[in-house]
Order: C-alpha cells, then sequence, then structure tokens
C-alpha cells in the first residue's frame, strides 16, 4: 500500500491556517514517531474543543501522512468550509439515515488505499466534568477490525483552553498565549478481536480498549493519573433523572 500525496487542496489549508496558529499559539508535539511511514492506519483522538481540530490537523500534516476526518455531514453543505472538506478528501457522516454505513465503506476504502483516516471515537465533545475523554462510538473499532490496520491513540489538550467546549459566549482566549499539546502514542494491540464476529459486545470493548489508550495518553499529557473508568454521559443523565425523580415524590 503506497501513501497519500499531500495534494493541492491541503496544501491551500495549511497555507491558510498554519500562519495565525503559528503565531497565536505554541506547541508541544510528542509521538510523531509513532505515525506509520506508509500503509493505511487510524488514528483516534479525544475531543474536547471546537478548535481541536486544527490542533491535531497541524499535528498530522508535520508528519507528512495527511488524515481523512470523520465529519458531521452538514459542514459539508456550508459554502467555503464545504469546498475546504470535499477539495481535502474528509468523510461526510450522515448520522440516524439510511446513508450512515457510507461513511464507513469510505474508511476502509481509503484505509486500503494506504490513507490515514482520522475517528474522534466520542462522537462529540467531551461531557466529562473533568474533560477526560468519554466511553467512546464503536465506529473506530468496526473499521479497525475490518481492515486490521493500526490505530494510533492520540491525545490532545490545550485547544480547550483557548476555547472551553461548553463556555456561552464561545470566544477565544488567547491570552496568555497557549501551548497546544498534542501526543501520538504506539498502535493498540487489538489482535485479540482479530476473527471473532464483530458482535456489540466485542465492538464495546474493543472500543474501550482504544478509549483507554487515548486516556494514558492525554494522562501523561496533563501530568496527572487517568481515571479508573470511562464518563458514560447517558448514564451520567439517567442517574440525574432518578436522582431528580426520587427528590421530587418527597
Amino acid at each position: 500500500m503506497s501513501r497519500r500525496r499531500i495534494g493541492f487542496w491541503y496544501r491551500l489549508a495549511a497555507v491558510i491556517a498554519k500562519p495565525p496558529l503559528v503565531i497565536l499559539f505554541k506547541r508541544d508535539w510528542r509521538g510523531m514517531e509513532h505515525i506509520p511511514a506508509d500503509g493505511g492506519f487510524i488514528t483516534a483522538v479525544n475531543h474536547n474543543s471546537y478548535l481541536d481540530p486544527l490542533s491535531y490537523g497541524h499535528f498530522q500534516y508535520n508528519t507528512g501522512r495527511v488524515p481523512r476526518l470523520l465529519a458531521k455531514a452538514g459542514l459539508f453543505k456550508t459554502p467555503f468550509v464545504g469546498m475546504m472538506l470535499r477539495g481535502t478528501g474528509q468523510i461526510p457522516v450522515y448520522r440516524e439515515t439510511t446513508n450512515a454505513l457510507d461513511a464507513f465503506r469510505a474508511a476502509v476504502d481509503a484505509i486500503e488505499r494506504g490513507e490515514c483516516v482520522a475517528f474522534y471515537p466520542e462522537g462529540t465533545l467531551t461531557r466529562d466534568p473533568e474533560m477526560w475523554p468519554m466511553a467512546g462510538k464503536t465506529g473506530a473499532a468496526r473499521v479497525a477490525l475490518m481492515t486490521r490496520a493500526p490505530v494510533i491513540p492520540v491525545a490532545q489538550w490545550g485547544a480547550n483552553l483557548a476555547m472551553p467546549p461548553y463556555a456561552k459566549d464561545r470566544k477565544l482566549r488567547l491570552f496568555p498565549r497557549k501551548t497546544l499539546q498534542v501526543q501520538a502514542g504506539p498502535p493498540v494491540d487489538l489482535s485479540r478481536f482479530y476473527g471473532k464476529e464483530p458482535t456489540p459486545d466485542v465492538l464495546r470493548e474493543a472500543t474501550e480498549v482504544i478509549m483507554r489508550a487515548i486516556t494514558e495518553q492525554l494522562a501523561d499529557v496533563r501530568g496527572l493519573p487517568a481515571p479508573a473508568g470511562l464518563y458514560d454521559h447517558r448514564k451520567a443523565r439517567a442517574e440525574q433523572r432518578r436522582k431528580a425523580e426520587g427528590e421530587g415524590t418527597k
């Protein structure tokens, strides 16, 4: 398998995005040696800010292995953003429609052509109160088990300090100048799942292995111990409802 050339559209995106990133932010990049030099692979990245695709994208671009990200289909309808997404070969995700599986087929095809496909397994910005990765969705694991491609866990921190995920004003907080930290780790060992039927239980277990690997990288970046478990937003909301209902009956 060959590696994808960077191409005109990615170079144009870099010309537009890199100067402000270089001027406005400091960088702390680690683990580039874990990015495969050739062949298809997956990166699995935590998501804690609307700004972090630029932070991660800058890191990944500088490795020479540009990623194809799975992005919400609605973004492709935005005039300029949509043009750039299509030009750089990003993959639209149609959630809860008959086209939902098309993204996974496109991801598998890209990996088999020797490209990098980037997943945000959480599917949305983290809701963890301490900003750790949440329990993930199973798409990255499904594609990983179908292709047996290396899965590189990537942790990022700093974009969330410049643009907190759920701040009411959503304004950039540029000063003092923030450091965008991105760290890639060694491939996640999913070999024990190879050859197994991809049942929901198998996919959930493989997904948890991937999310734990991302969390361990983030713990190293933050200099903090990793949490014992992954935050599950749906379970947390259900527990809050139960408590509210219990208090309402008192």
